[in-house]
């Protein structure tokens, strides 16, 4: 587990709500507070589309909604004249992206012993933390994929030019 302490909020708040930098993660939940305290649980519910669409959105058997479906809702949550008080919000990586980290990092575990692979990103009304996770399948002291995974969003950030500490 690792901690970023964002070092431009206005640009990494660009990045997360009007570009598509993180529009590839999977949305597990999230919540902000302005006026009212909004959640946002981001189970997919299939049964809400027609079958073409619901079949392209299982295609990656995830169970969560991918963030761009989600951004532009968050996005109207914080407009205005005020900065939200808080906001919360915890990203997964899709499971296509869990095995492709898994090959390039050579970590020994299968995609199916990986429960997931967090980010939380949290605004306490002055400062943006992103904070890396994972979660197991099986019981392991092994350090191998948490690091691998601090590593890859320590490249996804200099990659987004997110500066951070």
């Amino acid at each position: 587990m690792r901690s970023f302490q964002i070092q431009d909020n206005l640009g990494f708040m660009k990045k997360l709500l009007t570009d598509d930098t993180f529009d590839t993660f999977l949305l597990s939940e999230a919540s902000i507070t302005t006026f009212a305290t909004f959640q946002i649980d981001g189970s997919f519910h299939p049964d809400y589309l027609n079958t073409e669409e619901a079949a392209l959105l299982t295609a990656e058997k995830s169970g969560y909604t991918l963030w761009r479906r989600i951004r532009p809702f968050f996005y109207d949550l914080t407009k205005g004249k005020h900065t939200p008080l808080k906001f919360r919000i915890i990203f997964r990586l899709a499971p296509h992206n869990v095995e492709k980290l898994l090959l390039q990092s050579g970590v020994s575990f299968s995609a199916d012993q990986v429960d997931g692979l967090f980010l939380n990103i949290s605004f306490d009304g002055k400062s943006i933390t992103c904070v890396s996770g994972l979660a197991m399948n099986v019981f392991t002291l092994d350090k191998t994929l948490e690091h691998a995974w601090d590593g890859m969003l320590s490249r996804f950030f200099h990659q987004k030019q997110i500066p951070f500490l």
